[in-house]
């Protein structure tokens, strides 16, 4: 039962606060993080109620709780409701997070289709990919996971399976990895890949087509070399398998 004077948490509130939980790394859940304390504004909280219920969500999911973490006494049937029904749900969830406005230059890191859409279609899928950008490097700590190159405007959330590809998985982290404009267009071109094991495999074109400078300086170096995992969403094998059955064709 609530205490007196205390106003229940609704669901819209708590999916607010989910879609934020996925843009924050772990170590930022506290009342102090500008993020929380914007959307505790919003929504008529203080942060520490915001951080209170980020922490019950951290307790919730699994890639913590292989890590040891336990789920917490406190956790309500709400909280627990809509972890659980919004498994999954990306447009969802984008659509519920809370996304500052993007300069020009931001907008053009974006994987926004070509061809004719409506006003509105386009805002949804901006809004959809700037979700998908800041989940991805968030879950990598904000480096490349081949060079950890940590300049974000050189970083890239590449899709393994591309927006053309498969509209289920387009906002889906784990269709996701944090690269390097270079080897963002190499990966995307089919000509550099991740194995079974992680490490990074180079198509034959790259060494045959480039100058032998520039590979030995871009390529060789990363050639088997396994690539650094993100703190949750980890690539899904079957996606980057079929990446590469890509590039074997390519």
């Amino acid at each position: 039962m609530p205490k007196s004077g205390q106003t229940l948490w609704t669901h819209e509130e708590l999916l607010q606060v989910l879609s934020l939980y996925y843009l924050l790394p772990f170590g930022k859940l506290d009342a102090r993080t500008p993020e929380i304390i914007e959307l505790a504004g919003r929504i008529r909280r203080t942060p520490g109620a915001v951080s209170f219920k980020l922490n019950n969500f951290a307790s919730l999911d699994p890639d913590l709780q292989e890590r040891g973490v336990k789920a917490l006494p406190n956790v309500s049937k709400l909280d627990r409701a809509v972890w659980t029904e919004n498994l999954g749900r990306w447009p969802k969830l984008a659509n519920a997070a809370s996304l500052p406005a993007e300069s020009d230059s931001a907008e053009a890191l974006l994987h926004i289709p070509a061809g004719p859409t409506t006003n509105a279609r386009l805002v949804e899928i901006r809004r959809g990919q700037r979700f998908f950008r800041r989940v991805v490097l968030t879950a990598y700590r904000g480096k490349c996971c081949i060079t950890k190159i940590a300049e974000p405007s050189l970083l890239r959330a590449s899709h393994i399976l591309s927006w053309s590809e498969c509209e289920e998985h387009r906002l889906n982290p784990s269709n996701g990895l944090c690269l390097n404009a270079l080897h963002d267009a190499a990966f995307d071109a089919g000509l550099l890949a991740i194995g079974s094991e992680g490490q990074v495999e180079l198509s034959p074109r790259l060494e045959s087509t480039m100058e032998p400078e520039a590979f030995e300086a871009h390529f060789r170096p990363y050639r088997n070399r396994t690539i650094a995992l993100p703190e949750r969403f980890h690539p899904n094998p079957e996606f980057l398998a079929a990446h590469r059955k890509r590039m074997k064709g390519a």
